[in-house]
């Protein structure tokens, strides 16, 4: 259980039960990513990778990588180099697969890393992002500056997250599908009961909005935007290293 002091969704162990879980449904993640979304997770990686453009950055970040969509995707830039991180060495095996498969191991650098301890030194990276990731960060205020650690001076990071959509009734039919349709389809099919359970409550305790523009604040990232996906269901949260 929180503590009182405790931010909802974080807790003491659960970068643990997270990269557990991951490692458990890691072969029917992507299966499911496509199946649950209706494959427009790809259409919204592909818009936070095209928030990065306008920097044309030379080495990029993803934290979080899971099996490497978002990393995959941002070799549209043309960057000498990615380095993708995860915690969960399963989907990193997967994601090494499909890298290889695709011919671009030599551009795609994968390796485990935890968010709130990165294996980088300071200021390495002109840019990072982070794909449906920063709400299983045990400590979300610190890995938010801990990614600023290792972002070069007006670095951009980006950030692609779940959020509530507000408006009827788009908020009913998405709790609808969210806490009953989501959880019964991943069980069957991932046959972890735990996964698909978590993704709506971490989705129900995640700062949308301006609420988690002012953790980025706080983290101390300037010029901080974010714009609503598919009404309100995602959103794409920017900033850049003060």
């Amino acid at each position: 259980m929180n503590s009182p002091n405790t931010p909802r969704g974080e807790a003491p162990g659960k970068k643990v039960r997270v990269a557990a879980m991951f490692d458990d449904i890691a072969p029917r993640y992507d299966l499911l990513n496509r199946l649950l979304s209706f494959g427009i997770d790809q259409t919204w990686r592909s818009r936070a990778v095209e928030a990065l453009r306008e920097k044309a950055p030379r080495r990029i970040l993803d934290v979080a990588t899971g099996t490497a969509d978002l990393a995959i995707k941002a070799l549209s830039l043309e960057p000498e180099r990615i380095d993708a991180v995860d915690i969960s060495d399963e989907m990193l095996a997967l994601a090494r697969e499909k890298v290889g498969r695709l011919g671009v191991s030599d551009r795609i650098n994968l390796q485990r890393g935890d968010a709130e301890k990165l294996p980088f030194s300071d200021a390495q990276f002109d840019a990072a992002m982070v794909a449906f990731g920063v709400r299983n960060f045990e400590n979300l205020q610190a890995g938010l500056t801990e990614i600023r650690r290792v972002l070069r001076p007006g670095g951009m990071l980006v950030i692609l997250e779940f959020s509530q959509p507000e408006d009827f009734p788009v908020k009913q039919l998405y709790g609808f599908y969210s806490h009953v349709i989501l959880p019964t389809v991943g069980r069957i099919i991932s046959k972890n009961d735990e996964a698909y359970r978590y993704l709506p409550e971490s989705v129900d305790v995640f700062p949308p909005g301006e609420a988690f523009l002012e953790r980025l604040k706080s983290a101390g990232f300037k010029d901080v935007a974010w714009q609503p996906l598919t009404f309100g269901v995602a959103g794409i949260y920017k900033g850049l290293k003060s």
